[in-house]
């Protein structure tokens, strides 16, 4: 499944996945050695959770790689007006009127402003335009939604 990143989302993805091969696994090896140096594996708790930092790493390196794999960068807005992955909305409900950004699931931060395409209320803003009024289902109940800017 395709995984949406605006291209500064990616780049710091990118970063990530370099700091944890070049930075953070040579440290961790160093770890491990040191914590061999010290006797007993059988009962070393350092070498134990220095095992324990390197598996949570290896696993996260994986996962981004398979991010990765799967990445579309968002182009800039195309000025059809229609809402898609990349569209900053403002709305308007009983709540006020408040303005999204709508990025991949990977980037999403509700709290910001920033909701993800695969979520409710990003998915039913999909494919709509200024003017569209949309009822979503929410946990609170249906909540109703006037578009009042695409960019």
């Amino acid at each position: 499944m395709n995984q949406y990143f605006s291209k500064e989302g990616l780049e710091k993805l990118k970063d990530e996945l370099k700091h944890r091969l070049e930075v953070q696994r040579p440290e961790i090896a160093v770890r491990i050695k040191e914590a061999k140096e010290l006797g007993d594996l059988s009962e070393n708790a350092e070498y134990d959770a220095a095992k324990d930092v390197q598996a949570s790493n290896e696993g996260r390196i994986e996962e981004i790689k398979s991010i990765l794999e799967n990445a579309v960068i968002i182009e800039s807005a195309d000025g059809s007006g229609i809402v898609r992955v990349g569209s900053s909305v403002k709305v308007d409900s009983k709540n006020g009127a408040q303005t999204f950004v709508i990025v991949g699931a990977v980037e999403s931060d509700p709290a910001a402003g920033f909701i993800s395409n695969e979520s409710p209320l990003g998915a039913a803003f999909l494919g709509h335009k200024k003017g569209d009024k949309i009822e979503v289902k929410t946990p609170k109940g249906i909540m109703e939604y006037k578009m009042l800017e695409v960019k």
